[in-house]
C-alpha cells in the first residue's frame, strides 16, 4: 500500500499555484521486499551501507534501478545518491582504507569506491544552478525532493533506502503501474536544461508504454518546440539514445514522431521522399534482434547518407559497414528465385568476400528483407573450406604464379557450381582435362 506523508500545499485563500508550488508534490512511500531487491545485498554493499550508518550519511538507491525494481527486473547497474559531499565521502572511504576509483567524476559530485570486488558510484545529491542545453553548473544539497526535481522523467525520479522504503515525490509509482511517461515539473524547463531529454522521452516511451500514441499533447508541442536543441548535442550522446529507441517498442511509431515533430533533421537523420521502405523494415525485423543500423539503414537511400551520418553521429566502424553493405546490397543480394537454393546468392557471397564478418552482415540483411526462413537456414550454414590451395596446383607441375591464381577462382567457380560438394582430387581433374 501507498502510504500518504504529506498534503498538497497551497499558498493562501485566492492564491494562484506558483511553480515552486506546482513541483511541491506529495511524498509517497512503501515499503519494497522483493527477491530482486534482496538479492542487490552483497558483501560490498553490506559493508558500505555500514559504513554510511557509522559516519551519518543518508544513502539510497536511486533512478533506474529503482524503477526496475518497481517493475520486478533485477536492474544491471545501481545507482547511489546521498546527502554527503565528495569531500566527505573521500575522507570517509580513506579513512576505513576503501578504495577509490575513476576520479573523473567528482568535480559533478560523483566517487566510485571499489569494496569487495565490486564498484559503487555514489553521487551527492544536486540542484542544477545553471544550464545551457548540454551542460549544468551544479550545487550541492541535501535535500532530496530538490534533487529529484532536478530528474528528466518522473519514472526516474525515485529514491529507495536499503530498508526498502520508497521515496516518491512526483507520482513516479504510479507513472508507472499506470505505463505512463511524464516530465518531473514542465516538459519545457526540463527539455531545455538538457536537450537530449526528447531522446530519452523517446526511448522510456518505448520502453515502458504498452500501446503507441497515447502521449500528453503538451509534452509533443514541448519537444517539437525545442527540437532544434538538439542541434548541439554531441553525436555521441544521440547515437547513445537512437540505437535503444530503434530496438525498442514501437520503434515504428517513435520514428514517424520524430520526423512529425521536425526532431530528425536536428539529429542527423536523412529527410527521404516516404517512409515505405522504414515502414516495410520495421515490420520484418519484428522479433528477430536486428542491429541498429540495420533498421536505421531503412531511411537512407545512398551510400553517402551513410557517410554523412557518421559524421554527425560518430557510428562505429562496424556500424557504419553494416550500414554501407546493407544499402548496397539490399535490392541485388536477393534470393533465388528460380532455383531449389533460394539462399545461395547469399552464400556465393559470403564465400567470395572471404570476410570474418560477412556472415553476420548477411544475416542482418535477411532481417532486413524480413527472409526469416532463410535467416534460420543461414544461422545453421557452415562456411564450408575450399578443399584446394596453391600447393596443391603446384604439385600438378605449374608454376607460374599468375596462373595458380587464375586456376584457383576456376576451380572456386566450379566448386560453387556444385554447391560445395566437389572435393580436392575432383577439382584437380579438372585441371587435366583442360
Amino acid at each position: 500500500m501507498l502510504r500518504l506523508l504529506c498534503p498538497w500545499k497551497r499558498r493562501g485563500p485566492g492564491a494562484g499555484w506558483s511553480s515552486l508550488y506546482l513541483l511541491k508534490r506529495c511524498l509517497c512511500t512503501m515499503k519494497l521486499q522483493s527477491p530482486e531487491f534482496q538479492s542487490l545485498f552483497t558483501e560490498g554493499l553490506k559493508s558500505l551501507t555500514e559504513l554510511f550508518v557509522k559516519e551519518n550519511h543518508e544513502l539510497r538507491i536511486a533512478g533506474g534501478a529503482v524503477r526496475d525494481l518497481l517493475n520486478g527486473v533485477k536492474p544491471q547497474d545501481v545507482d547511489f545518491a546521498t546527502t554527503a559531499t565528495p569531500t566527505q565521502m573521500k575522507e570517509m572511504f580513506q579513512s576505513a582504507g576503501i578504495r577509490m576509483i575513476n576520479n573523473k567524476g567528482e568535480k559533478h559530485g560523483t566517487i566510485t569506491a571499489r569494496l569487495h570486488e565490486e564498484n559503487f558510484e555514489i553521487t551527492t545529491l544536486r540542484i542544477d544552478v545553471t544550464t545551457d542545453g548540454r551542460h549544468a553548473e551544479v550545487e550541492f544539497t541535501t535535500d532530496w525532493q530538490k534533487d529529484a526535481e532536478r530528474r528528466d522523467l518522473t519514472i526516474n525520479s525515485m529514491f529507495l533506502g536499503f530498508d526498502g522504503t520508497l521515496f516518491d515525490y512526483f507520482n513516479g509509482y504510479e507513472d508507472l503501474k499506470n505505463k505512463k511517461v511524464r516530465f518531473v515539473g514542465h516538459a519545457h524547463q526540463r527539455i531545455q536544461e538538457d536537450y537530449l531529454r526528447i531522446l530519452r522521452y523517446f526511448r522510456f516511451y518505448g520502453r515502458i508504454v504498452d500501446k503507441p500514441g497515447e502521449h500528453d499533447p503538451e509534452t509533443l508541442e514541448a519537444i517539437a518546440e525545442n527540437a532544434k536543441g538538439l542541434a548541439g548535442i554531441s553525436g555521441e550522446r544521440i547515437w547513445v539514445e537512437l540505437k535503444k529507441i530503434l530496438v525498442g517498442n514501437h520503434v515504428n511509431h517513435l520514428i514517424h514522431l520524430i520526423y512529425d515533430l521536425d526532431v530528425a533533421p536536428h539529429i542527423g537523420l536523412p529527410t527521404p521522399s516516404s517512409l515505405e521502405e522504414f515502414n516495410q523494415v520495421s515490420k520484418n525485423v519484428e522479433g528477430c534482434s536486428a542491429k541498429p543500423m540495420t533498421i536505421l539503414a531503412s531511411l537512407l537511400k545512398v551510400q553517402d547518407d551513410v557517410t554523412k551520418l557518421d559524421l554527425r553521429l560518430k557510428i562505429s566502424k562496424e556500424e557504419k559497414n553494416l550500414g554501407l553493405f546493407i544499402v548496397k546490397n539490399r535490392k541485388d543480394l536477393v534470393k533465388a528465385s528460380d532455383s531449389s537454393e533460394p539462399l545461395k546468392p547469399y552464400q556465393d557471397f559470403i564465400i567470395d568476400s572471404r570476410e570474418p564478418d560477412a556472415s553476420a552482415r548477411v544475416c542482418e540483411l535477411l532481417k532486413y528483407q524480413g527472409e526469416r526462413g532463410l535467416l534460420k537456414e543461414m544461422e545453421q550454414w557452415s562456411i564450408p573450406p575450399f578443399p584446394v590451395s596453391g600447393h596443391d596446383i603446384r604439385k600438378v607441375g605449374i608454376s607460374s604464379g599468375k596462373e595458380i591464381g587464375a586456376l584457383l577462382q576456376q576451380l572456386r567457380e566450379q566448386w560453387k557450381k556444385s554447391g560445395y560438394q566437389m572435393e580436392k582430387e575432383e577439382l584437380l581433374s579438372y585441371i587435366k582435362k583442360t
